[in-house]
This record gives structure tokens, sequence and C-alpha cells, in this order.
């Protein structure tokens, strides 16, 4: 071991450090430095070789610009140091570069805020006093609070090609749309990625036989009737369940638990009275709709729920890779990237799961493979032209970044650690564009387990 001298000179009424070398999980307390106003220092005893830590002052997580700093490409900057060994030359680092957003009282990087490092273990008061908060706030607000003053929604006919609404739901960046009836004079269903998805596979399967020009006229309807032949093993005509859907006054309780419990990704909310013959059809409600709403408009109370100060490792959510000790009997999908894509298509649809991480053959995370992936296959009819067992996952990946011309041919992997807040996780899934995060280790970025915005819902509102 080699005692290391950590300082902090740039002020606070309390400071605390936080490494790899405690695995993110436990905090040290750092010392005033006499004679030396508004410097902290912590001394620890560390095993020879590359470590990663951050400070926590005033709540707030600080890196030190003054000393060697790396970000690891999914967000998170961490400053670093190299304990060598006697005789042993410290490795040369490279880091890549990223924008310093300073603080004008000093020179420390504010990275976001975090909560008390307290280390009371959960209780069920916590939870109980955090579920029942959120309960009264999301009961007293309707779907109609949340309506934005200017949106569009966009619809597809029954009667429109299957093909040409796949190429229309690609060209909005749309995985779910409502489906309207004419004849009906109202939604009749919802047409989203994972038809997309059994298409594919039952082409595939040869178990749609259709010609080419036959697809090009296939119309939504034609496919929901097959589908739901196929799913009840009916006849033609049997009786089928109401589209879910909520009424502009519904509260944004009831309007969460429908999504949640019935495993969907949106609803269309309808007028709940409409005197004249205009579609009553308003908008779609989805779970980061509603988390986006409470963010904006009550973030102050949110960030004091005791609940939210627990990290996520503590709290019974998410799914966990089994040796994480957080295993809850639900299985953790991933593909390395030589996978086939065949296999992506059987884990989102037979799994009932909606992302898949992506990694190499050390478990680290590479990219994330989701339902709404799929629909880049819809650009040039590219889908008609491949064979899923042949396409690997790397391919496939290659053909969503072209398709969607991400920067540098990349996106950005969301990302969380064990030792995150549920306050930190819900502040990243309070963006529109998130709807999961994938846990993920410091250092190695070892995938550890997944969280996603309906398991946060679902234990709030439990």
């Amino acid at each position: 071991m080699v005692l290391a001298t950590f300082s902090w000179p740039y002020g606070g009424r309390q400071v605390f450090i936080t490494g790899t070398f405690t695995s993110w999980t436990r905090h040290y307390q750092m010392t005033p430095v006499d004679g030396s106003p508004g410097t902290f220092q912590s001394f620890i005893d560390l095993l020879p070789g590359y470590h990663q830590y951050r400070f926590l002052v005033d709540g707030i997580w600080r890196c030190d610009e003054r000393q060697p700093r790396v970000s690891d490409g999914f967000g998170v900057v961490n400053n670093w140091l190299y304990i060598a060994e006697a005789d042993v030359a410290a490795p040369t680092i490279q880091y890549e570069p990223y924008i310093i957003r300073t603080m004008d009282m000093d020179e420390g990087t504010a990275l976001y805020t975090a909560s008390s490092p307290s280390q009371a273990q959960l209780s069920e008061t916590d939870i109980q006093a955090s579920r029942s908060w959120i309960s009264r706030l999301l009961s007293s607000h309707t779907v109609y609070d949340t309506l934005p003053m200017s949106s569009k929604v966009v619809i597809i006919d029954a009667q429109m090609p299957v093909k040409k609404a796949f190429q229309i739901m690609y060209e909005e960046g749309l995985f779910v749309v409502p489906i309207w009836d004419e004849l009906r004079a109202t939604v009749t269903g919802m047409l989203t990625a994972s038809d997309f998805i059994s298409i594919l596979k039952g082409l595939q399967e040869n178990v749609l036989v259709l010609a080419e020009e036959e697809l090009d006229n296939y119309t939504v309807s034609a496919w929901k009737e097959i589908k739901f032949q196929q799913n009840s093993n009916g006849p033609v005509g049997m009786h089928r369940r109401p589209v879910i859907h909520a009424s502009d006054q519904e509260c944004l309780k009831d309007v969460a638990l429908k999504i949640v419990r019935n495993e969907i990704s949106s609803l269309p909310v309808f007028k709940s009275s409409s005197q004249d013959s205009c579609m009553p059809l308003l908008t779609l409600a989805c779970l980061p709709g509603v988390l986006k709403y409470i963010f904006t408009h009550y973030r102050e109370p949110i960030t004091a729920l005791p609940l939210l100060q627990h990290p996520i490792c503590r709290i019974p959510l998410g799914t966990w890779l089994p040796e994480t000790g957080r295993g809850n009997g639900r299985q953790l999908a991933m593909l390395g990237s030589n996978s086939p894509l065949s296999s992506a298509l059987q884990l989102l649809l037979e799994g009932r799961i909606s992302t898949i991480p992506i990694v190499d053959d050390s478990g680290s995370l590479v990219d994330i493979y989701s339902r709404s992936d799929i629909l880049a296959l819809a650009k040039g009819d590219m889908y008609a032209h491949i064979q899923p067992h042949q396409m690997t996952m790397h391919q496939a990946l290659q053909q969503v970044y072209q398709a969607n011309s991400y920067i540098n041919g990349r996106r950005r992997c969301r990302t969380c650690f064990r030792s995150s807040t549920l306050h930190e996780v819900m502040e990243q899934l309070s963006d529109p564009a998130v709807r999961r995060l994938v846990i993920v280790d410091a250092i190695s970025k070892r995938v550890e387990g997944i969280i996603s915005l309906r398991d946060v819902l679902e234990f709030l509102l439990h």
C-alpha cells in the first residue's frame, strides 16, 4: 500500500472524496488544513495502479482542473492518478479532451448535483414517504396540464401500405404511431417498431409469403388482422380488446399506471367531451412526458425526497447481472458485436425488452440496440435486401449510425454507476430522448445492469 495525499484547495463548507479505490460507494471526509483557508486534505492508503477520483463539495460533484482528468466517452469526467511501485514508471494515460464548464467562485469543475454521502441504510419509511409524495403530486395533475402550447401528432391511415407507414415512422423519428380508421372515425390501434420486427421475422422465416410488389400494397389493417389471428388463434372478426387510451382529464398517476401495467410505451389521449365531428385525438401520453413535467415544475421538492438520495444499488429496481449481488430473477440480455441481428430481433420480441446492451469480449459496453433502431432498415427498403441471420450487430449499428447521421459515426450511450443516486438517475431520465440507463463499472465500463424509466415509475407508484 502507498499513502496518497489528496487536496481540494478551492473552498467549501464540507468536502468528501471518493473514487475507484472504494468502488465509488464510500466517501472519505476531507479535513480543513490549518493556516490555509479553503484547503482540505485526505491521506488514503492505495494499492499500486491507476485510480480515478472526484470530490463532493457541499453536495455538488466536482473535479480539480489543475490535476489530470479523464473523460470516459459517456459524459463523466474524473481526476486520475497512478500509484507506482518502486522502480516502476507510471504509464502515459491518454484521455479525450472535453469542454470545461468552470464556476466563477474557483477553479473546480462542477459535474452534477449529488446527495449527502450518508451511509444510512434505506428504510421503509424513506420509501413510503417518497412514494406518498409522488403519488399525491401525480394525482393532483391531469394529462391536460402536460399538453404543450403547440405540437403535432403523426397518425397513420389504416389503409396505408405498411411499407410506406414504416418509412414515415423512420423519417419522422417515431417508433409508435396511432392508426386511424376512416370508417369508424377513431383510432383503432397503434403501429409500433415491434410490428416492423415481427414482419422482418415473418419474412425471414417464410411465415409471410409475399412478393415484393405485394409488400408494397400490404396495408396496415391487413397486417394488424394477421397479427391478431396469430396471437389469438381465433377466427377473423373475433372480438378485439379496445385500444388502451386516456382522456385529457385523467390524472397523471392513472395514466402512468396504465402504461406500466399494460407494458406499452405510450397511449392516445382523447378529449373528454367533444361536441363536434373533429378528431378528438389530442396527443400521445408517455412516461418520459410524465417525468419531464414533474421535474420541470417540482425540481426542488423532488430533490429533497429521502428515497432519491440513496444510490440505486440499495434500491430494488432495475435488471442486474447475478454476479453484482443485485439479481432479481430477471435475465439481463446482452449481445456481442459479432452476434447476428436475428438474435436481437428474437430477444426484442420474445424477451419483452426494449433495449439490448452490445458488449465487447470483456463485457464492456460498446453501444445499445433498441426496438426503435430497427426502423433504420426502412431507409431505402434495406430490410428487403438483408438476411438478419447473416448481418452482425456491428453491421446493424453501422446502419443505424448512417441512417441517423450521428456525429463521428456514433451516438452517445447514456450510462450511470451503481453509486449513482436515484435522483441522478431520474434527472437523466427526465430527458424525453432517454428511456433507460446502462449501469456500468466506472473503470472497465463492464455492464452491470440496466435501469429503465418504467422500472423507476413502477417502483415509485407501487
